[in-house]
Formats: C-alpha cells, sequence, structure tokens
C-alpha cells in the first residue's frame, strides 16, 4: 500500500507522532538556548537550578505540551534568570528570551536541508512507505518548529517576545504588565485554543518557510539534480 492512499487517520497519528517528538526534543533544545544563552550573558540561575540540560523532564510544561499537541502552538516552563546578574540587564533579559525561538528556527533550517539532500538522493527514488514517511516528518518537522518560533515570538506573557520588547520599552510599561500578567496570559490561552490565531501565524509560517525553501535551492544544483 502507498503511503499517500493511507487514510486521513494515518496522516493524524504522524502528526500527533511529530508534536510528541518535538514535545520530548525541540521544547529541551527550546529551554536549553535560553539557559545557555543567561549562562553566557552572566546569569547562572538556571544552570544552579538544573535547567541547563537537554532532559526533557526538566523542561516541559504539561499544558504547553497539551497545547502543542492540539494545537501546534506551546511552551516549556519559563527558564529562571536573574536579570541583576546580566552585565546589561534589559539587553541580556531581551538575548536570553530571543535565543529560543532562535533555537527554533536553526532546528527547522538544518531539517529543511536534510530533507532537500535526502530528496535529491536514490533514497528518495526507491521509494515505498518508510521514504514517504520519513520525508513527511522531516517536511512536518520544519513546519511545527518555525510555528514554534513565530508563536513563541508573540509579545505576551509569558511568550518570549514579551521579553524581547522589554529591551525597547520603559520601566513603567513593564510594571504594567507584570501587574495584569496573569490576565493577559489567561486571555490569551483563550484566544489561542479558540484558533484565531491559526491563519495569520499560518501566513507568517509560510513565508518564513518560503525563505528557507529559496535559500536552499542550490542544494539541487549542488547534489547534480535539476
Amino acid at each position: 500500500m502507498n503511503f499517500f492512499n493511507m487514510n486521513f487517520d494515518m496522516y493524524t497519528v504522524l502528526q500527533l507522532f511529530t508534536k510528541v517528538v518535538i514535545v520530548f526534543l525541540i521544547l529541551p533544545i527550546h529551554e536549553f538556548a535560553h539557559a545557555w544563552a543567561a549562562h553566557k550573558m552572566g546569569d547562572d540561575t538556571a544552570a544552579y537550578m538544573g535547567r541547563l540540560t537537554l532532559n526533557p523532564l526538566s523542561h516541559i510544561d504539561p499544558i504547553g505540551a497539551v497545547c502543542l499537541v492540539l494545537t501546534g502552538f506551546g511552551w516549556a516552563k519559563p527558564v529562571p534568570i536573574n536579570p541583576t546578574k546580566f552585565r546589561k540587564p534589559r539587553f541580556g533579559t531581551s538575548v536570553t528570551a530571543a535565543a529560543g525561538p532562535l533555537s527554533n528556527l536553526i532546528v527547522a533550517f538544518i531539517a529543511l536541508v536534510v530533507y532537500r539532500v535526502l530528496a535529491c538522493t536514490e533514497f528518495i527514488a526507491q521509494g515505498g512507505d518508510m521514504t514517504y514517511f520519513l520525508m513527511y516528518m522531516l517536511s512536518f518537522f520544519v513546519q511545527v518548529n518555525i510555528g514554534l518560533a513565530i508563536f513563541n515570538l508573540i509579545p505576551i506573557p509569558p511568550l518570549d517576545g514579551s521579553k524581547i520588547v522589554q529591551y525597547f520599552t520603559s520601566a513603567k510599561f513593564d510594571r504594567m504588565m507584570a501587574q495584569y500578567s496573569q490576565y493577559i496570559s489567561i486571555g490569551f490561552m483563550i484566544i489561542v485554543l479558540s484558533g484565531i490565531l491559526s491563519r495569520p501565524l499560518g501566513w507568517i509560517d509560510g513565508k518564513i518557510f518560503d525563505f528557507f525553501w529559496f535559500i536552499t535551492s542550490f542544494i539541487p544544483s549542488l547534489m547534480g539534480v535539476g
């Protein structure tokens, strides 16, 4: 039976499986990137609390993991930082926050490179269900990683974007956001689960994917294909 003739339920299973892999692999990389950046910026709080690790159990947030599996957008437990230990507190906080989404984009790009290399080899020419299975997984892996990066860049607590923009905002604005962060987070959670954000975020994700596809367009020519 050809892979692409399988019914929709098989695709659903593959998507769920890929998302579970991401929960146990990519989210830890995302949080490790935060901890590593904080360490480089002068704050070892995360390291002391056991977060400078790729161990999934140290990072996974149950609610964020469930949201990732159900909606394609999610998060892990925030990495603890102490901005007063940064040499430049506001800059250090922003850089540490940006490290997580950046790690997702790097992983997505690497996965796309692997996808395009495999697509130019005898491996893909041989066909078969396992071949299509792997290529489908890689493609979805790229898309979900891009989605996680873009989602986490939204400037709403507790997402990374809210800390990135602190470099450009005033202390008064930061205090107001901190005061109402719990209410903002609850409202944002409702919006996420409603699916309202799927369309605009999906458009941005598509543009990022198209850009990655464009800058890897040299691979077929490099491998003598096309």
